[in-house]
Parts: structure tokens; C-alpha cells; sequence
């Protein structure tokens, strides 16, 4: 019996038992092997608890805290980019993660463009990433060290967004997935968290904020109604502990001050449970699947336009700064590509043979920039 599918073929049932159904399990066992890649950034002024929320989230001590530990500590004077990389193994699966960390960041009296760092770093992984992948001999599994998720900590202050939040969020959502986490949110009492959630997704709604999760017509209907009701409780507030405390005779992660105490996996008390399941039970896989197909797709493409464009107009050179024109020497020129095209007959680099043209490298390294 056959039934027509979504690609307009027909679906046949095969009259005996064949096999092929076990391709998921061998590509599964293909995966576990290699171990899977996973980057995140954490965004946010000092103080806000970004290293312990990373260390709570996986369980693991993954980062200490970069910032200052005290007043007396000089302000750095720019954004800087640490990154501390571990290999996390559970039931035979093996995540690699990259955690970088963004001290400085809004510690300033003036402020201005203290996203450029965070913005710039983000690029160069794909222009990176991208220069791999036209090398002429690479290697067979890519490094990958994009960025997969950028959490972004906004202070529990019951306001609307300030101008360097704003900022911020409009270009770092335009190249990455940004994930917004109120920090430290038991500061706040139910009501108070409540209120200031509402302000703060009707500023995300008044800036047209493209924050994931992101709609899809791939996605099946249960997929749909999930990325709903996620989108329902961002920003997530939350609250990060690495100590275990007894409450009512049990042992539980949380914190305790003089006003009382909090179960950080009590979801009454804290939307940490939340942003955990999010990112680790129901949404790995599609946050390192989106910075492939959307955000480096969208890097990609406009780089390989624009170098088809150089190429094809030697003209341009002049429009493009020297150290560009010539990128890394150890990188490739488009010499190596003439056999790059957009289909099996038309070219798609019209490349000159003078010495005008355009390496590889350079545009793509101009892109981080």
C-alpha cells in the first residue's frame, strides 16, 4: 500500500521485513563515538552569578568566576573573551563544551560599544569556520567552535531595558541564539518576577527582538506548542547554586539567607529547572543545528557573494583595505577555487588571472571586523 508524503513521492510498506529502520541506531552509535560540540557564551554585568549558573547548569566546575571579587579590584578596562573548555561524559555520551566568558562587560561608566568584542568574536568563529571549509585538503571533522547559544543576564531590577541591553541584544541576536535569563531572580518576590517578566517581553516585542527559540514550518505540531510555551517563560527567571542545603530533612541544591532559604530545582521557586530542560533535554541538538543551517549559513552566504563580486570586478580592489585584499599567506587565493560553482555548468567564481584577485581568507576574515 502506498501513501503520498510531503515531497509529493509515494511511501510504499515494504512486504517483508528489510532492515534499513536500524539506520538510526547506527548513526546514533557513528555520534557517541565522536562525542558532540557545544559552545556557550554567558553575557552579563559582574556580579550576576554568570559562572555559577554555567556550573550548576552542568553540574560540573566548569568556570570560576572572572570578574572582580571585591570593590577595591580595578574595572577591566574593555569587554575581554575568556574561553575554558571540558569534556562532560554521561552514559557513555560525550559533550565537549567551550565556555566563554565575558568579564567587563558593562562594568564601565561609559559603555558604548562594549558589545563589539562580543559581536566580533562571534564572527571570527564562522570566518574561521569558513576558511576550513574552503581549505583545499581539510580535515574530516571540522572544529567547531561557534557559538552555539549566548546566555544573556539582565539584573533583577524590575526596569525596562537599558540603552547598552538594548544595543547589545539587537546585534548579538542577529548573528547567534540568544537565550535572555533574569539573574538572581530570588531577590524578587512571585509578584515581582511576574511583573517584571511582562515589562520585559513587551520591550523584547517593542525592539523586535529575534530571540530563540524561532518559528519554523519544519516543525511538527508538539515541537510547535513546546517553542510556545518556552517562549512564554523568557526571560527565565533564575537562580544558580553549587552548594547543597537541608530543607525539611532533604538535601537539595539551593541557597540560604537570613529571610530564608531556596530550592533552586523547586519550580514554584525558580524557572531554573526550565532553562536547564531547554538546554540540555529538549533543545542541544537544535540550537547547535540552528547556528549551522541559519546564522553561519547567513555568514557564509554573504561572504561568498561578495567575494564572487571582488572577483568578478577587479575594480573593487580598491574599495577593500590591503590587509584584506591579501589575507593570512598561509590561506588559500582564489586560484585554488575555479572549480567552485553554483551548478554542474555555470561558474560560480569568475575568477581573474592577474594579480587583483581576492583571497579567500581575507574576506572572510574581513567579515570578523
Amino acid at each position: 500500500m502506498a501513501e503520498e508524503n510531503y515531497s509529493g513521492t509515494h511511501t510504499i510498506q515494504p512486504q517483508k521485513y528489510v532492515g534499513f529502520d536500524t539506520i538510526t541506531t547506527q548513526i546514533e552509535n557513528r555520534l557517541i563515538k565522536r562525542g558532540f560540540q557545544f559552545n556557550i557564551m554567558v553575557v552579563g554585568r559582574s556580579g550576576l552569578g554568570k559562572s555559577t549558573l554555567v556550573n550548576t547548569l552542568f553540574s560540573s566546575k566548569l568556570t570560576t568566576s572572572q570578574g572582580r571579587k571585591s570593590p577595591t579590584e580595578p574595572i577591566e578596562k574593555t569587554t575581554e573573551i575568556k574561553v575554558s573548555s571540558h569534556s562532560l561524559s554521561e552514559n557513555n555520551v560525550r559533550l565537549n563544551i567551550n565556555v566563554i566568558d565575558t568579564p567587563g562587560f558593562g562594568d564601565q561608566i561609559n559603555n558604548e560599544k562594549c558589545w563589539d568584542p562580543l559581536v566580533k568574536y562571534v564572527k571570527e568563529q564562522h570566518s574561521q569556520y569558513l576558511r576550513k571549509e574552503l581549505t583545499a585538503q581539510r580535515e574530516k571533522f571540522l572544529a567547531d567552535t561557534r557559538v552555539h547559544c549566548i546566555l544573556y543576564f539582565l539584573p533583577p531590577n524590575g526596569q525596562k531595558l537599558k540603552q547598552l541591553d538594548i544595543q547589545a541584544l539587537r546585534k548579538l541576536c542577529e548573528i547567534s541564539n540568544v537565550v535572555p535569563v533574569i539573574a538572581k531572580s530570588d531577590s524578587l518576590t512571585l509578584e515581582e518576577r511576574s511583573e517584571y517578566k511582562k515589562l520585559l517581553q513587551s520591550e523584547f516585542l517593542k525592539y523586535k527582538f529575534n530571540i530563540y527559540p524561532y518559528d519554523s514550518e519544519d516543525l511538527y505540531d508538539e515541537e510547535r506548542q513546546l517553542n510556545e510555551d518556552i517562549k512564554s517563560l523568557i526571560p527565565f527567571a533564575i537562580a544558580g547554586s553549587e552548594t547543597e542545603i537541608e530543607i525539611n530533612g532533604e538535601m537539595v541544591r539551593g541557597r540560604k539567607t537570613k529571610w530564608g532559604a531556596i530550592n533552586i530545582e523547586d519550580v514554584s521557586q525558580c524557572e531554573f529547572v526550565f532553562l536547564r530542560d531547554f538546554l540540555t533535554r529538549t533543545h542541544l541538538q537544535d540550537l547547535i543545528e540552528t547556528t549551522a543551517l541559519t546564522h553561519y549559513e547567513a555568514f557564509r552566504s554573504k561572504q561568498l557573494i561578495a567575494l564572487k563580486e571582488n572577483a568578478s570586478n577587479p575594480n573593487r580592489q580598491s574599495q577593500i583595505p590591503k590587509e584584506v585584499q591579501n589575507g593570512p599567506t598561509s590561506q588559500p587565493s582564489n586560484q585554488d577555487f575555479r572549480n567552485v560553482s553554483n551548478g554542474p555548468t555555470a561558474p560560480m567564481y569568475q575568477v581573474p588571472t592577474s594579480n587583483t584577485s581576492t583571497s579567500v581568507a581575507g574576506v572572510a576574515t574581513a567579515a570578523a571586523r
